[in-house]
């Protein structure tokens, strides 16, 4: 079970290494292909915001990827927990207040690393 918490884990961290891309370096090429409902016009005057989003998004790969360098079992998974909880309620808020797909997308594989890690650290 902590094998594959750890390659969700994983798959979460690449997915924001990703959106990290796109959001600070892709704006406004890639961009405009992966967010086709956002206006066109508007990804040029939105540049700089989507680079700060793009930069919280490598904050919370940074996080997943130390909790899977920690040697020590107990805190890896406090780490995991706390980055992956980051993303679960960014992804839950995202669906509220954007579009239901983000929490599909980006909340679900956190959501499930999380509930992996929580029973790795309360019942094994």
């Amino acid at each position: 079970m902590i094998f594959l918490a750890k390659v969700i884990t994983l798959v979460v961290a690449t997915m924001h290494i990703y959106f990290l891309y796109l959001e600070m370096f892709a704006w406004t090429t890639k961009g405009k292909k992966v967010f086709r409902n956002f206006p066109s016009d508007l990804f040029e005057p939105t540049k700089q915001m989507a680079a700060n989003q793009g930069l919280y998004n490598g904050f919370l790969a940074a996080g997943l990827l130390w909790s899977l360098i920690i040697n020590d079992p107990k805190w890896s998974a406090n780490i995991a927990l706390f980055f992956l909880g980051c993303v679960v309620v960014a992804g839950v808020y995202g669906a509220y207040s954007v579009a239901k797909k983000i929490f599909i997308v980006q909340g679900m594989p956190a959501l499930i690393g999380f509930v992996l890690w929580a029973v790795i650290k309360y019942f094994l």
